[in-house]
């Protein structure tokens, strides 16, 4: 005799609609009277209710990720019955895979600029089976080319990061860099992060109209995106966008940041060089930038070095040139470099791929190349666990009510925040 687990209509259309395997278990024999669990998931939490077993009045263990029972091989009370014959079900997503997704998998193997809009739209949405799908895109992206640069079939990508203050010219100097790199044979991706109203949420999303000659190359992809109230200059997903960029097959992938300060240093945990674009004459606003984003600079560029603004570009250069001795730098192998070019004249920017290009060359070297990219993909996945936390604590139906509670205390000043944190971290755990 076998005990069956089924799972009611109700949470069997449930289910399916949430897209988590049904399952039907039957464990090894025990004479004792068939009972059902009820599996179901709500808030993207994974539930186990408590099933009701007539013989032995066991309950199951909660799990995120696998879900145990333990079983008796002889009923209670007689001899042996101490042994146990234990079972683990992993569940795992079920939504199934909607042939566009696949085929937009195919189409960007292939180098397709739509299918990369697509695949980048994808993993940016907050829609959760969306989500899942975006996943599963970007594992199939990650597994084919691992494959294929053990092949020696695909070359090493470079990744540039470039953040400066508002009006420095960053996008006018990207289409000019991108143009050099175009003549030389490249491929190459721009991820443009427009800043997101506080107030309405919107984006004008207008650097692409920056590099109008550069967006008619048919070896480059242009794709500006809404910062989205994310903090560091970047957002969420441009991490994986930069990955997508590398499965379509380009080789070098500028990732420009919003305007920004002095803390706004994301970009610097996903590119191979960190490049700071300065303007002339912007006084005192230069001494704030030396406490923030140039201290993490491997390259230092002054734009708008032409004209009436050519004097005040050498004396900013200086001014840097001599600061970033007073810094300590970031590995042995590099100190950062600081140069002047005019994007717009197309000055300096062929010294300036030089200097990237001597870069990278020392970071091989030294064997600092990969180990800078693992450590960011562990930054990165720590980031999405904080994000996904916070996404599950406010989604979770249980919390409604508590997160309710505890805002009009704070509101009222009767709780201080921190300790309305810690309560509500104590009753989710205790949900979970």
């Amino acid at each position: 005799m076998s005990t069956s687990y089924a799972v009611c209509k109700f949470h069997r259309r449930f289910l399916q609609r949430y897209g988590w395997k049904l399952l039907t278990l039957r464990l090894p024999a025990a004479p004792v009277a068939q009972s059902s669990v009820h599996l179901c998931h709500w808030g993207f939490q994974r539930r186990l209710c408590q099933a009701t077993v007539s013989a032995t009045q066991r309950a199951f263990p909660k799990d995120e990720a696998v879900l145990q029972k333990s079983v008796p091989a002889e009923p209670p009370g007689n001899p042996g019955s101490t042994q146990e014959v234990r079972q683990s079900v992993v569940i795992q997503p079920s939504t199934p895979i909607p042939p566009k997704v696949k085929d937009i998998l195919h189409r960007l193997r292939d180098g397709n600029r739509s299918s990369l809009a697509e695949a980048i739209t994808l993993v940016e949405t907050r829609h959760p089976v969306k989500h899942k799908q975006a996943q599963w895109l970007l594992t199939k992206v990650l597994s084919h080319r691992s494959k294929q640069l053990q092949l020696g079939r695909l070359k090493p990508t470079l990744r540039i990061g470039l953040s400066g203050p508002p009006g420095a010219g960053k996008s006018t100097l990207i289409e000019s860099f991108g143009q050099l790199l175009i003549k030389q044979g490249f491929k190459v991706a721009v991820l443009a992060v427009d800043p997101s109203s506080s107030c309405t949420g919107g984006s004008i999303l207008a650097d692409k109209t920056r590099m109008t000659n550069l967006s008619k190359e048919p070896r480059a992809y242009i794709r500006p995106s809404p910062s989205g109230g994310s903090l560091g200059g970047v957002t969420r997903s441009t991490s994986e966008a930069v990955l997508l960029c590398e499965g379509a097959g380009y080789d070098i992938i500028i990732v420009e940041t919003v305007g920004v300060g002095q803390s706004e240093t994301a970009v610097c945990d996903m590119a191979d060089i960190f490049v700071v674009i300065i303007p002339p004459a912007t006084g005192d606003e230069l001494q704030g930038l030396k406490k923030g984003i140039v201290e993490l600079a491997d390259l230092v560029v002054i734009n708008k070095a032409d004209g009436d603004l050519l004097p005040a570009a050498r004396r900013v250069k200086g001014e840097y040139t001599s600061a970033l001795k007073l810094i300590r730098p970031k590995t042995p192998h590099w100190q950062p470099k600081v140069l002047m070019v005019s994007a717009i004249k197309g000055e300096g920017i062929e010294e300036l791929w030089k200097t990237v290009g001597e870069y990278c060359q020392k970071m091989k070297n030294a064997q600092e190349f990969d180990t800078r990219r693992k450590n960011q993909q562990r930054l990165w996945l720590w980031s999405h666990i904080d994000w996904q936390l916070r996404k599950r604590f406010k989604s979770h139906l249980g919390m409604a009510e508590h997160i309710s509670a505890m805002e009009k205390r704070v509101t009222a000043g009767s709780l201080a925040p921190g300790t309305a944190a810690d309560l509500l971290l104590d009753e989710f755990f205790k949900l979970k």
